[in-house]
């Protein structure tokens, strides 16, 4: 395929592209642009002799895309958002806004961050409502890319390494983050048991049955990759997918678990837990927020983000 002259390229076309994508239809997509239908058809014409690819067929009521359409799709409708709001952007004023937004993230760190973000917009936003929907997943990229997600908050090891990679050699990336809070990990239990006393040693946590915290089912964490780092394991006998439910069950069995520290001490007392220090030595864990740069620029979603790091600044205030 011959590239087209980017000189003369009529952008219009794109603008119609991405309707006929988005709508499936050319008479919709003749509505939605205000348009009529011969125009329509007239503007992929156009475009299909620009690109030379056929880009969207009939079948049946509606229209299916052509591979090469489904490659060019998203980097066009990014590329016509961007646009228009830096063209047009629309204005946010907390105190008049009534915007809803849907955020993912783990118990733990919803216990940790929502009380200071609800006190946030009561007083800023009090129109404002958040939908908060457990993350049951280290990758949550697909989760913002459908829209499902404004916002992603969690620890996202690999995510960011990616991201990191492609921006090493010059790729672009969809998506952005931004370090909230550095959280660090401790051995609970209940209060009677056998291992509450005294300083818990290395033998005693690895002699232990185990209580994991993972929201795929899996029996490795990042606990156990920190003790095969000292040729150690332990032995997992329960995994559960939510932070208070190991905490309540840690409160009333022999097992241990292991919680972000800010987060059993806000529960220790209602679940009668004790708190030791980890035996070893485990690495900090970051949480960040993850998004989709698609609303990097949206003042509604810009006011969330600082909402959100003024949140945690004060949860992990000295």
């Amino acid at each position: 395929m011959t590239p087209p002259n980017f000189r003369t390229f009529d952008l219009n076309l794109l603008r119609v592209f991405d309707e006929v994508m988005a709508e499936r239809s050319l008479t919709r997509a003749a509505q939605n642009l205000s348009l009529t239908q011969p125009a329509v058809s007239n503007a992929l014409r156009r475009l299909r002799e620009s690109l030379g690819d056929e880009l969207v067929r009939r079948s049946g009521q509606g229209m299916e895309p052509t591979p090469l359409a489904l490659a060019l799709w998203p980097t066009v409708r990014e590329a016509l958002r961007q646009l228009q709001s830096s063209l047009a952007p629309s204005a946010f004023e907390p105190g008049d806004a009534d915007d809803s937004f849907r955020l993912g993230m783990a118990d733990a760190t919803a216990a940790e961050l929502l009380p200071n973000l609800m006190r946030i917009l009561a007083a800023e936003a009090p129109g404002v409502s958040l939908h908060v929907m457990p993350l049951v997943s280290r990758d949550p990229r697909k989760l913002l890319e459908d829209e499902t997600l404004a916002l992603a908050v969690g620890y996202f090891p690999a995510v960011l390494a990616d991201l990191g990679a492609r921006a090493q050699v010059g790729k672009a990336t969809p998506y952005a983050h931004q370090r909230l809070y550095d959280g660090h990990y401790i051995c609970a239990m209940r209060h009677d048991h056998p291992l509450a006393d005294g300083v818990l040693s290395l033998d005693q946590f690895c002699a232990a049955r185990h209580l994991l915290v993972s929201f795929a089912g899996r029996s490795f964490g990042f606990i156990d990759e920190a003790l095969a780092l000292i040729q150690r394991k332990r032995r997992v006998a329960l995994t559960v997918n939510q932070f208070f439910t190991a905490g309540f069950l840690a409160a009333q069995t022999d097992l241990l678990t292991v919680l972000p520290q800010h987060f059993a001490t806000t529960i220790s007392n209602a679940n009668a837990l004790a708190q030791r220090p980890l035996p070893f030595d485990v690495p900090a864990v970051h949480v960040d927020a993850l998004w989709h740069r698609r609303t990097e620029s949206s003042p509604a979603h810009q006011w969330l983000r600082q909402a959100l790091v003024r949140a945690a600044a004060k949860a992990y205030a000295p």
